[in-house]
């Protein structure tokens, strides 16, 4: 099993193939075109697909890619980061969406959840997902009461976060964060962290592989 790198940038694939080889050997497109080649040659475990490629686009790929192998896992890593781009992406298929200005610790993290069967979005853009209106659809009801802080800590439960990484995260106490799971648990009409999890994936929030 291999990780697929697909961006047009010889440079960010040459410092992005050193920090994945930490975690699977990586090949290389530089394409949309070449990545379908490549899939086509030996099936990767995940694709790390940036949006602007030349010829077919990141997302195109992605379709035609899923199309054929309904189990690939693509994880799109890229300098846009619009919401409309980013629900674009995960309509497409993607089991993720990564910003290009984070850290490797979390691109890799990432990488190790998105094989690992689970998807993984950003924070940051989680949470305006969570927070934006679809369009000019509103908010899920059953979200409707949600802060955005309340909105923000149940995305991170619902991805797995430990409740004391949402503490350091949020430079918040343990017992705050507590107490907010106990409000969001109370909105939500939910009782365990797998109620949440289901509710996050049936509203839209998280997507899981297929």
């Amino acid at each position: 099993m291999d990780i697929l790198l697909v961006d047009d940038h010889p440079m960010l694939r040459l410092g992005l193939s050193a920090v994945l080889a930490e975690e699977l050997p990586v090949r290389e497109a530089a394409s949309g075109e070449e990545a379908l080649l490549r899939v086509q040659e030996q099936v990767p475990g995940l694709v790390l697909m940036d949006f602007d490629l030349p010829g077919i686009s990141g997302l195109e790929t992605t379709r035609r890619l899923r199309q054929r192998l309904p189990q690939l896992r693509v994880l799109f890593f890229s300098e846009h980061t619009e919401l409309g781009l980013v629900r674009q992406a995960l309509d497409a298929g993607a089991c993720g969406f990564l910003s290009k200005s984070v850290a490797p610790a979390t691109l890799l993290e990432a990488v190790r959840r998105v094989l690992a069967g689970h998807a993984y979005i950003e924070q940051a853009l989680a949470t305006q997902l969570a927070t934006q209106p679809h369009r000019s659809e509103d908010k899920d009801a059953r979200l409707s009461g949600l802060t955005q802080r309340e909105t923000e800590i149940f995305l991170m439960l619902a991805k797995g976060t430990s409740m004391r990484m949402i503490a350091e995260h949020l430079c918040l106490s343990g017992k705050t964060v507590s107490n907010y799971l106990t409000v969001v648990k109370s909105k939500l009409q939910v009782s365990s962290h797998a109620e949440l999890v289901h509710l996050a994936i049936e509203t839209g929030l998280l997507r899981i592989a297929a």
